[in-house]
């Protein structure tokens, strides 16, 4: 049973619900770099999320204000990025396609009014994309966005379930209005999640949670991630195995396939190898990839490492994209300070950015703490704001990961993350990340 359904005008928070979905769904997400966020509604207003749950707060007037200035200061901040990125990046010193020659070439010496037209416009597009990049990270998490799912039913009845057991009433609303929509078509499939079995499941769901909640509360004390200021690590490796244990499962790994032998005997035989040996045999694994598509073979699932990261919430948003991993997450808050792009300093944007920054954190406060509403405090929260989260993945998954997010065309601030995980891997496990030629460390 397969579907494809639209979810649209969804917050930053609840998509991220959704997509930690990691099976049988798949899903394209309106992108916050080639699409303008500061478009109003016919109703005049900025698309965030207005749910009653908000509304109803004893400090909802603020809520709004916080969020309009977010939008405001993103709004009024984009022809500003794109005139300082022209300053910087002058189309004159960019190189363009020659048509007639097949290759790229200053753009002053461009010949074909054709070529010309093309590069002005590839420019401007360009342009557009890295301003709207780096000025994301001012928008709330009450964003309203829009993504596409395609997946199986099974797949889908597990959403349902998560969201219905959700206690934030716009994933609860979205999963009712998801459930009617999909009974059109796969009812057969999804029945179950109105039935006593669905309900037995969401109640074992919110009875963990909240047991586990309980005695949290007892042994963490409040902020307690602040207490040592370690979440100024972005990227932190806190899980992995010793050097030559995880070399010795590695290289009977690849050797099981060519063998008759058990896989206890391979270990027996990798353990009495040299160094040497084992890092030619891993060497021969990884040293005919032409390309980063050509990802290393199976055996590199042995080995797994677990990274401790805070980045911004919107760094995250990129690298959740990545599903065969496992990641634990925290709630958002702004108890870990934000991230200011070097760009917004130079371009004369500081003092607005930080007093949109300053003000989402005061009401979020208020909510979260005051109010005592830290599920809802999350909306106000900006993609700026760092945020805590784990990844524990395999090194075949890691080659991925890096190798895709290192290079000059992605986001500065993932690149960077991307980098310090290939320079940690590299530093505990030398001859496995060896084979990793395509990341780019500039």
């Amino acid at each position: 049973g397969l579907v494809q359904v639209g979810i649209e005008g969804i917050s930053q928070i609840a998509i991220q619900s959704i997509e930690d979905r990691r099976i049988g769904l798949s899903y394209l997400e309106k992108s916050t770099r080639y699409v303008r966020f500061d478009q109003k509604g016919k109703d005049g207003m900025y698309q965030y999320y207005r749910g009653e749950d908000m509304m109803e707060l004893r400090y909802a007037d603020s809520y709004i204000e916080a969020c309009d200035l977010a939008f405001n200061t993103y709004s009024k901040s984009i022809e500003s990025m794109i005139k300082y990125l022209k300053e910087v990046e002058p189309i004159h010193s960019m190189y363009f396609l020659d048509s007639s020659k097949g290759v790229e070439v200053p753009f002053d010496e461009l010949k074909s009014s054709d070529d010309i037209k093309r590069a002005e416009k590839a420019y401007e597009a360009s342009i557009r994309a890295k301003a709207l990049d780096i000025l994301r990270v001012l928008l709330p998490a009450s964003t309203l966005t829009n993504v596409g799912i395609a997946g199986n039913a099974r797949a889908f009845e597990y959403l349902l379930n998560i969201l219905l057991a959700s206690r934030l009433k716009e994933e609860h609303d979205i999963a009712l209005m998801l459930h009617d929509e999909l009974t059109k078509y796969i009812g057969p499939f999804i029945k179950r999640v109105r039935t006593k079995y669905g309900e037995v499941f969401r109640e074992y769901l919110n009875s963990t949670r909240d047991g586990i909640a309980s005695i949290a509360m007892k042994y963490l004390a409040k902020d307690d991630g602040n207490r040592d200021g370690t979440y100024l690590d972005e990227v932190r490796l806190v899980d992995y195995e010793d050097n030559d244990t995880v070399e010795v499962k590695v290289v009977a790994s690849i050797l099981y396939e060519h063998a008759s032998a058990s896989y206890t005997n391979l270990l027996e035989l990798a353990a009495k190898m040299s160094r040497e040996e084992r890092a030619k045999i891993i060497d021969e694994y990884v040293r005919h990839r032409a390309n980063r598509r050509h990802r290393p073979l199976r055996a590199f699932e042995i080995p797994y490492y677990t990274f401790d990261l805070c980045t911004n919430f919107g760094i995250f948003r990129d690298l959740h994209r990545h599903r065969i991993l496992t990641m634990q997450r925290q709630m958002l808050t702004t108890n870990h300070g934000y991230y200011k792009p070097t760009e917004v300093i130079d371009a004369g944007l500081e003092k607005e950015f930080d007093e949109c920054m300053q003000k989402s954190k005061e009401v979020y406060e208020l909510i979260a703490y005051k109010e005592g509403k830290p599920l809802q405090a999350q909306y106000v929260v900006n993609l700026a704001y760092r945020y805590r989260y784990l990844i524990k993945m395999n090194l075949r998954e890691a080659y991925h990961i890096i190798e895709l997010r290192t290079p000059p065309q992605g986001h500065p601030a993932y690149r960077r993350i991307a980098q310090e995980m290939y320079k940690a891997i590299a530093d505990v496990h030398p001859n496995l990340a060896r084979g990793m030629r395509f990341v780019d460390m500039r």
